[in-house]
């Protein structure tokens, strides 16, 4: 591969990852107090809650996208947003970030290790794995700066 391609997919790796100008999804999430993952502030149609098990859906459903062609996409808005304000559980919440994380990791092997980033997906309409790493990164960091909003406004962001 030529160092142009290189440049792109190290580039592409560390947005995706969150290394640059913002904070990370990661460092958005970390040390929240559990009492503050369901809160919806005055004005604020969502809690962190369901902005991370929106990030997580989307994210899984631009991966699976991306390497299975016979991949049904939840139904849109509805499947794409929790209804409940909080997760059930301690566990519910460490499962959605873990499988962002793999989630991510996953799709982070698919961009290192394709061939062609540029051509169009067999089963698309157009879209490509360069498309979908830009979707996936500029997707969560978008609701990454509602997290951090949401955490001043309840008085949990440095």
């Amino acid at each position: 591969m030529s160092e142009q391609h290189n440049t792109l997919i190290n580039e592409l790796v560390n947005f995706l990852s969150g290394k640059g100008a913002h904070v990370s999804f990661a460092e958005a999430v970390e040390d929240l107090p559990a009492d503050l993952r369901g809160k919806k502030p005055d004005n604020m149609p969502y809690s962190i809650w369901q902005l991370v098990e929106h990030i997580r859906i989307a994210q899984w459903d631009m991966l699976e996208f991306s390497r299975d062609a016979s991949h049904q996409s939840p139904k849109w808005p509805d499947e794409y947003w929790p209804e409940e304000a909080e997760p059930e559980s301690d566990d519910a919440w460490n499962q959605s970030l873990a499988q962002i994380e793999n989630d991510l990791n996953e799709f982070i092997s698919l961009l290192k290790n394709a061939d062609n980033i540029y051509e169009p997906f067999a089963h698309g309409s157009g879209q490509n794995l360069l498309r979908e790493a830009l979707q996936i990164g500029d997707h969560t960091a978008y609701h990454t700066g509602e997290i951090l909003a949401i955490r001043r406004m309840l008085g949990a962001w440095k």
